[in-house]
Order: structure tokens, then sequence, then C-alpha cells
């Protein structure tokens, strides 16, 4: 049903209900993960490398090889590739 100014209430209201749905189920899987990393962290994984390797995993095999290429080009130009 339409109000004034155009604005139809019960659509409005749907949308703002769903929005907050999600933002609540969104709440709980973000703490679920970090469950799932405090589990990892306490059988002795490296936290912050599980989450390079999860980021790295997202991309595609050639940007996540341009990505460790240009790494490796600034590495050796600051002479952290020497050991």
């Amino acid at each position: 049903m339409a109000r004034p100014g155009g604005i139809a209430a019960d659509q409005l209201r749907s949308l703002v209900e769903r929005i907050e749905r999600l933002d609540e189920e969104r709440k709980a899987i973000a703490g679920d993960i970090r469950d799932v990393f405090a589990e990892g962290k306490a059988v002795g994984f490296d936290v912050r490398a599980l989450r390079q390797v999860i980021r790295l995993r997202r991309l595609e095999k050639a940007e996540r090889d341009e990505q460790e290429a240009l790494l490796d080009l600034y590495k050796h130009a600051l002479g952290m590739d020497r050991r």
C-alpha cells in the first residue's frame, strides 16, 4: 500500500527486516569463523599465515602468480632475498 511521499511502507518494512535478519546471520557466521581460527591456533597453526593462505586461495592463479612475482621483485630490490 502506497503512503504519502510514494513510499510503499510494507515493502520497505520487508526489506529492512530482511537486511536485519541477514546482518544477524553475518554476525553469527563471523563468530563461527573466529572459533575456527581459535581452534587452528590451539593446535599450533599461525593465525596470520592461515588468513594469508585463505586470502591467496580466493585469487585466480594468474593473479596470485602476478602478486608473488611483484613481491619477489620488491624483496630483491630491497635486498631481502639474500640469506
